[in-house]
């Protein structure tokens, strides 16, 4: 599936829905919706902040993602998986699309797209890459490349919310600081009473007066900014193919269980 303003990668399968009796998510089945753009902004150099406004979403759950359909004026039509950076009952749903230049849906959500466009979406899909408060007394650790922090947003955001006491620690790998998805949502959830620790990584340029090291994740950056495997942490991993497989490599490497970690992969298209 895609991640994170992923990825314009090809839909996953869908979830079969649950026997047990109506919990929010039973209620919460795959469907095809018609949505409306409600708000556009610029979210990075590379990507748009799209708010969809889809009379009959039925929520869903921090980390779940859809699928978005175009149909151009001949009928041909394109679908793309995208990572929710919104979670909850409401019927605004928030994405965030990084452009992939050669791509065929993304230049068109980050260049073209306009208030008041319509466009199909399906969803809620996601059953395994999800949080929710009060689910688990682990501690989380969330590791996050690029784009691949929107899934984790909305996981940040509900345990800021619920002031969930068990602690959240992020580690998030981009270019620049101007590369940094959500910052202002990210910011305001560091300063809610909920304990989150955040360490970022840039691999181009750090933030002016910064003594960081500048630089791509390295294993032993990894081994410093994450909760060490003791601390029997809930994992999540998102970002591109190569960055997840590495990281998923390095915390092998460094005692972690790695069939416990919940890892999103996406790429272009």
């Amino acid at each position: 599936m895609s991640a994170a303003v992923p990825s314009d990668a090809p839909a996953p399968g869908l979830e079969a829905r649950p026997a047990a009796a109506p919990s929010a998510t039973a209620r919460r089945r795959p469907a095809w919706h018609a949505a409306t753009v409600a708000s556009v902004a610029p979210e990075t150099p590379n990507a748009r902040r799209l708010v969809l406004d889809v009379p009959t979403w039925p929520g869903n759950e921090p980390g779940q993602h859809l699928d978005l359909r175009l149909t151009a004026e001949d009928g041909y039509q394109a679908s793309r998986s995208y990572s929710i950076a919104s979670s909850g009952d409401g019927t605004r749903v928030t994405l965030a699309v990084d452009r992939v230049d050669d791509g065929e849906v993304s230049p068109f959500l980050v260049d073209a797209i306009e208030v008041g466009d319509g466009l199909d979406v399906h969803g809620p899909l996601g059953g395994w890459f999800v949080w929710r408060p009060t689910g688990s007394a682990r501690p989380v650790q969330l590791v996050a490349g690029g784009s691949g922090f929107v899934p984790l947003l909305p996981m940040i955001v509900a345990h800021a919310e619920a002031d969930d006491p068990q602690p959240f620690r992020l580690l998030y790998a981009t270019r620049t600081p101007e590369d940094v998805f959500f910052r202002t949502e990210l910011d305001d959830a560091r300063r809610a009473d909920a304990p989150l620790e955040v360490t970022h990584v840039y691999s181009r340029r750090g933030p002016d007066g910064s003594d960081e090291p500048v630089g791509r994740l390295t294993r032993d950056r990894l081994e410093r900014s994450v909760l060490p495997p003791e601390a029997g942490a809930l994992v999540y991993v998102c970002g591109s193919t190569p960055f997840v497989e590495q990281v998923l490599r390095w915390l092998g490497e460094l005692g972690h269980d790695t069939s416990d970690v919940r890892a999103e992969r996406f790429g272009g298209a």
